[in-house]
């Protein structure tokens, strides 16, 4: 099954990927009217996170993590693992990688890369988000980094294509600011499309 799935999405992520407009089906409204052009943005930083492929059982699974609470724009949020692209990181894949073993302990050694999805602009933290889908054949063992992640969801591919879980709700921004958006609902907890 996972071994079927790596060759189809290695075809599949070498056409043109759907990219903005899949996107934007689970943007708020107001994300949809502002559409940023990344010519016109000063200093974005670039980063990176790993949708990392696994099979248990019958199913095929990617660990989400719940951010620690922090001061800052995503903290204690569901997300995948990743981050800022540091100055020794080679490239995106690079950066998505070290992340995944910094923040869940999955080391690099036993992942196969598949290719790469649309990256995202996120505007509350100003990063330029490079998503990268990787594979292990070997069941993984989580090792948290108790300063960046408070918990690691395994969530199913098939959990995510079931419309049951996208709902919508109200999120407060800055400065008690809160916009209508869609979300999916992870185990009751909201993943907010946008702070991916």
């Amino acid at each position: 099954m996972l071994v079927d799935l790596q060759v189809f999405l290695s075809k599949q992520l070498q056409l043109n990927l759907p990219g903005k407009e899949v996107q934007y089906q689970m943007a708020s409204n107001n994300r949809i009217k502002e559409i940023p052009n990344l010519n016109e943005i000063k200093d974005y930083k670039e980063s990176a996170v790993c949708i990392l492929l696994y099979q248990q059982e019958d199913t095929i699974y990617f660990p989400l993590i719940e951010r620690v609470v922090y001061k800052g724009v995503h903290s204690g949020q569901i997300a995948l693992p990743g981050g800022k692209k540091d100055e020794t990181d080679s490239n995106l894949i690079h950066t998505a990688l070290r992340e995944l073993e910094e923040e869940i302990g999955i080391s690099h050694t036993h992942l196969e890369v598949v290719g790469k999805l649309t990256q995202v602009y996120i505007p509350p933290s100003n990063f330029l988000v490079n998503p990268v889908v990787a594979i292990t054949h070997q069941l993984p063992q989580f090792i948290l980094n108790p300063t960046e992640v408070q918990s690691v969801i395994p969530f199913s591919l098939k959990d995510l294509l079931d419309e049951n879980i996208i709902k919508e709700t109200y999120i407060e921004l800055e400065k008690g600011l809160k916009i209508k958006t869609p979300y999916f609902d992870v185990r009751g907890k909201v993943l907010w499309a946008q702070q991916l």
